[in-house]
């Protein structure tokens, strides 16, 4: 029965995501519905987690809006997804940002690691 699952799994998931980490500031094009038209929107952000693993993998990504923090979470293999671009790599030692929530202005900033 595992077999099955995981041949279906397969199949579902895409070929090429980029590699990206919880603190990496991402642009995900994601497909959007409005009647019978579709278009990309794009939304900009840190990812603050990654969680799952596989075709059920998800990833989190959080911005500010007018000053509201936003957070979208998105199945990473998902056909609503169109593409992921990495915008600047970020420097953390958590697997979860869920600190930043609480933070405004500089203070919500994940420093960029520079190679």
């Amino acid at each position: 029965m595992n077999d099955i699952i995981r041949n279906i799994e397969a199949t579902q998931m895409k070929e090429s995501v980029p590699e990206f980490h919880v603190g990496d500031t991402v642009k995900v094009h994601a497909k959007i519905k409005e009647g019978n038209r579709e278009r990309i929107q794009v939304f900009e952000g840190v990812v603050l987690k990654r969680q799952g693993g596989s075709s059920r993998e998800t990833f989190t990504v959080r911005k500010n809006s007018n000053g509201i923090g936003v957070e979208k979470t998105w199945p990473l293999h998902s056909p609503s997804v169109d593409k992921i671009e990495i915008v600047r790599l970020g420097k953390v030692r958590r697997a979860k940002l869920n600190y930043l929530r609480g933070r405004v202005g500089k203070r919500a900033k994940v420093k960029e690691l520079v190679k």
